[in-house]
């Protein structure tokens, strides 16, 4: 099974559609630094709890992967410590990070880590048939309703993700 170190907005995305099951479909097992899980998984009250009874796992940093995160806060300003965490959790496992926020993708990108996002989870989801095309639409359409508020994605992948849904009809 394939580890992937995990940022909290991703959770929050799928919380708020009310679909935070579906991620813990996929052949993977989620990873995130047991401090980020009781400080930043705290809305909706019990969030963090119930991540970890689907599978989320929590997992303590290495002393190299404290290092790490700590020397990302002079590279990277915008990032949060749990974010540099994450992320050092990545690039020292060699693992995939999952996260939507953009300050955290563009580090990924320059430190060489793959990362994957809420629509990458959903459309993992469809293509591996874990998932009805109905399901899958649903979610971008419960995605499209709720984005611009706490749920930050790009709307016109939404859009063309729908747009191809109805066209498939």
């Amino acid at each position: 099974m394939e580890y992937i170190s995990s940022d909290t907005n991703v959770w929050i995305d799928f919380s708020i559609i009310q679909k935070l099951n579906l991620p813990f479909k996929l052949p993977y097992t989620y990873i995130m630094n047991e401090d980020a899980i009781s400080d930043e998984l705290l809305s909706p009250p019990g969030l963090g709890e119930r991540l970890k009874a689907y599978g989320l796992k929590a997992v303590e940093i290495s002393d190299l992967e404290f290092d790490l995160a700590q020397s990302y806060g002079e590279k990277y300003l915008k990032l949060s410590i749990y974010d540099r965490i994450a992320l050092s959790i990545a690039k020292n496992r060699n693992i995939t990070l999952l996260t939507g926020d953009g300050s955290l993708r563009k580090a990924c990108k320059k430190e060489g880590v793959p990362v994957i996002g809420t629509l990458g989870i959903i459309d993992q989801l469809l293509t591996l048939e874990m998932i009805s095309n109905q399901e899958y639409k649903d979610c971008l359409q419960r995605l499209q309703q709720q984005n611009g508020g706490t749920i930050r994605l790009p709307s016109a992948e939404i859009d063309s993700r729908l747009e191809k849904c109805f066209k498939e009809e």
